[in-house]
């Protein structure tokens, strides 16, 4: 249940680059883009979904997670990819997930580039159906302030291509245990909460998840359904998914980078936060 080799994951391109007001040819390479069937055996019609090539048994367990079809390890029965030229993963699911999975309401068709293309409509995680999450865990603000150096030094395709979105996952203390890339935001976390699902470490309680783009209301809704209490990004989140995190009461931290941040939502499992506004700031 590994990666592929980095080879599989980049693609070499002939180009024509801009240098010193001057056309250069040279070689390049580029982010895979490659399209994946997954097969739910007895559930939903197949689901293809654009994604970069590696970790796909994850992909589409963590896929299946964030819609809600699986709750844990123990209802997949089977996970293997399928013999044959095209890439294809087949999921055996014990009944009730596979009950689950055939009420799916998505089309043929996911692009790299959103995570709810093809639904026929958006469906908020029902906050009776999970339990709530604990209070904790307190995170020192400074742990906060170093993981987006940490994410970086461990994008190995994002260093070769510089078309990759990445998705870590952290403990409390701030060590790396985890990061997936692909050219699709939601597909990189996807796969990182597949990595989680195959260990059990779900509900993901006492760890932190920290995304390389914006905080899209798909990605903080993926974040909900695996129980992440800090999720983080390096861009600004969306309105929806600001009012998603506060009604789930997940902390999520904007724009952290360059030894700054925002934060949007439960600022008391930060500590060292400081200043007058902090108590009443989401008061309003």
């Amino acid at each position: 249940m590994t990666g592929l080799p980095l080879r599989y994951s980049q693609a070499p391109v002939r180009l024509l680059a801009l240098e010193d007001g001057a056309l250069v040819a040279r070689d390049d390479l580029l982010a895979t883009e490659a399209p994946l069937d997954i097969r739910v055996t007895g559930g939903a019609g197949p689901i293809v979904t654009m994604r970069t090539p590696g970790h796909d048994l994850e992909l589409a367990l963590g896929l299946l997670h964030g819609e809600g079809v699986i709750r844990g390890r123990l209802e997949v029965l089977a996970i293997d990819h399928l013999p044959g030229p095209d890439d294809a993963v087949r999921v055996v699911l014990e009944p009730a997930a596979r009950a689950r999975a055939g009420l799916l309401k998505r089309s043929l068709l996911a692009s790299s580039a959103c995570g709810v293309c093809g639904k026929t409509r958006i469906d908020p995680p029902d906050s009776t159906d999970l339990p709530p999450l604990p209070a904790g865990p307190r995170v020192d603000m400074d742990t906060l302030l170093r993981l987006p150096a940490i994410q970086r030094n461990a994008q190995r395709l994002f260093r070769y291509t510089g078309g990759l979105h990445a998705a870590a996952l952290f403990d409390t203390a701030g060590e790396l245990l985890a990061l997936r890339e692909d050219v699709g935001r939601h597909n990189a976390l996807d796969k990182l909460v597949g990595w989680a699902l195959l260990r059990d470490l779900l509900p993901l309680h006492g760890h932190m998840v920290l995304l390389s783009g914006r905080a899209s209301y798909e990605l903080v809704q993926k974040c909900v359904q695996a129980a992440v209490p800090i999720v983080c990004a390096v861009s600004a989140p969306s309105s929806l998914a600001v009012e998603l995190a506060r009604r789930f009461h997940i902390t999520l931290v904007g724009f952290l980078r360059d030894e700054r941040f925002n934060l949007y939502s439960a600022p008391e499992r930060i500590r060292g936060l400081s200043g007058s506004d902090v108590p009443s700031a989401f008061a309003r």
